[in-house]
């Protein structure tokens, strides 16, 4: 056969296989508002970057009517390319071939790139949209799972591990994506689940709908496994690029550095925190004020909302902004938050940005619930984290910081390089009110009138403790700041800390309050 011929018939192979389960399985799949894992990959990638490897990879089965069954490239796609011109490895799985189930060699196909990431020291992508466990090939599906959740293992802290949920994502299948750095969820498309509706309703006798059980809602706001929140496929694919010109390629480097920009944000800094303490505001609005461009990409916006996460940039350098939100539950510390912050702090800690506390709260909730929930346990995550952290760690202590919240907020006592305290910051073991009434109960009972000498009594307690001077007066914070000044010293402190060596004692790992 000559070498056009030979030419010819690969690329007539390639047509076929490239066609996955074929025109009607496409029609359904694009009849249920969902792209194509071929499209999907095209569309997140730079034109003309992607390079496909593994198309011609077939299963081994032959039991269950899988002799002779054609299923092109065993149902999922795999390659390189670039996003943004930074380079990256993906897989997606493809719904219309056997409805994207995995068995032992599209397990092997998805192995094999994740493989490849890790010793190219390149961000993996993992684009899920899958039936679950091949049940034909039976323990090999399970082995396949576990060959993959191993090399998630291996990748975490080393690569940014993300995975896009673009479909039915059940069984085993759901915790690679819980084991990877960031999940991202489409509204109406992706659905999560351990234990399936119909599992349920003959186990439980409950009816419930994939969407109220798994739903991307669900993931995003009550879970907290869902990490980006998005209404079509096309705004979840931008999301990834956005989220991919931030992060590091590797824990080896930083994140690229791009262009200084000051911030847009209209408002004055000054203009943001009430002048009374009780009133809440929204924290990202300081962010905005600080952050290149005034431009914030937040992470789990819809879960535990007491506390924000996410990335923006200083100076051209990508930051982590970690800050306690007013506006919900006046920004405390509960059980969900504490894990939000805690586990984006590590994040930043193995990639190699700096991180940037905001903290306004008046300690951590209180309650029955949050007790028996744990929040001892979880709490502890945040000051394990901070602790454990090398990397750069600024504070500003906005207005309130009070009891164990003060400390866990990246506190001068968890190793932060600097803290800064604007004037009217009220930094004590509680707020003034509850402390007098404790401090002061004799002389208020006493009192011809309790509500003055009251009021007396919580003045009295500002001016002696819950003012930023008395820390300051203790080496605790570093300057007592205007607000407008706020952005210079983070510039500065960022700067100065971009060669900070931190001591560690030498250990296998630690043991967090997991």
């Amino acid at each position: 056969m000559t070498l056009k011929k030979n030419i010819l018939a690969l690329r007539q192979k390639k047509a076929i296989v490239e066609k996955g389960g074929g025109d009607k399985a496409i029609e359904k799949q694009v009849a249920m508002g969902k792209m194509t894992a071929r499209d999907r990959i095209l569309a997140l990638l730079d034109a003309g970057s992607f390079h496909e490897y593994d198309l011609f990879v077939e299963h081994e089965e032959r039991n269950f009517g899988m002799d002779g069954k054609e299923l092109p490239g065993d149902g999922v796609i795999t390659g390189t390319g670039t996003i943004n011109g930074a380079p990256i490895c993906i897989y997606a799985q493809d719904f219309t071939v056997m409805g994207g189930s995995l068995g032992l060699k599209h397990a092997r196909k998805i192995t094999k790139i994740m493989d490849h990431a890790l010793k190219m020291k390149m961000p993996c992508i993992g684009i899920n949209d899958s039936g679950g466990a091949r049940i034909q090939e039976g323990i090999g599906a399970l082995a396949g799972y576990g060959e993959i959740f191993y090399r998630n293992t291996m990748a975490s802290g080393v690569i940014p591990q993300i995975s896009v949920i673009l479909g039915p994502c059940a069984g085993g299948a759901v915790y690679s994506p819980a084991l990877t750095d960031f999940v991202f969820v489409v509204e109406n498309i992706s659905k999560m689940f351990i234990t399936g509706p119909n599992v349920i309703e003959t186990v439980l006798g409950e009816k419930i709908s994939q969407e109220d059980l798994g739903g991307a809602r669900v993931h995003a706001e009550i879970t907290g496994n869902a990490h980006f929140y998005a209404l079509s496929e096309m705004e979840c694919l931008d999301q990834i690029k956005e989220l991919i010109s931030l992060i590091p390629h590797s824990n080896q480097f930083k994140a690229v550095k791009v262009e200084p920009k000051e911030p847009s944000f209209p408002k004055s800094i000054e203009n943001i925190i009430p002048a009374d303490p009780k009133q809440p505001y929204d924290v990202r609005e300081v962010i905005y004020a600080l952050a290149d461009d005034s431009k914030f990409l937040e992470v789990q916006e819809l879960w535990a909302p007491n506390i924000v996460i996410g990335f923006g940039r200083m100076n051209g350098d990508t930051v982590g902004f970690v800050a306690n939100q007013p506006m919900y539950l006046a920004g405390v510390l509960d059980c969900d938050a504490s894990d939000k912050a805690a586990r984006f702090i590590r994040y930043c800690d193995a990639f190699n940005i700096p991180i940037i506390t905001l903290e306004d709260m008046p300690g951590y909730l209180p309650g029955v619930d949050q007790e028996h929930a744990g929040v001892i346990r979880h709490g502890a995550k945040m000051l394990y984290a901070y602790s454990e952290a090398t990397v750069a760690k600024v504070t500003v202590i906005l207005r309130k910081a009070y009891g164990g919240g003060y400390i866990a907020m990246n506190s001068r006592h968890l190793g932060a390089d600097f803290m800064f305290a604007w004037p009217g910051a009220e930094i004590a073991v509680m707020g003034p009110e509850g402390a007098a009434n404790i401090i002061f109960r004799k002389e208020i009972m006493e009192a011809e009138d309790e509500d003055a000498m009251r009021q007396q009594k919580v003045q009295e307690y500002i001016e002696k403790f819950a003012n930023p001077y008395v820390a300051a007066s203790k080496g605790y914070i570093d300057a007592v700041i205007e607000p407008l000044e706020t952005r210079e010293l983070l510039l500065h402190a960022l700067e100065v800390s971009k060669n900070k060596d931190d001591y560690r004692p030498a250990k296998k790992h630690g043991i967090p309050p997991f």
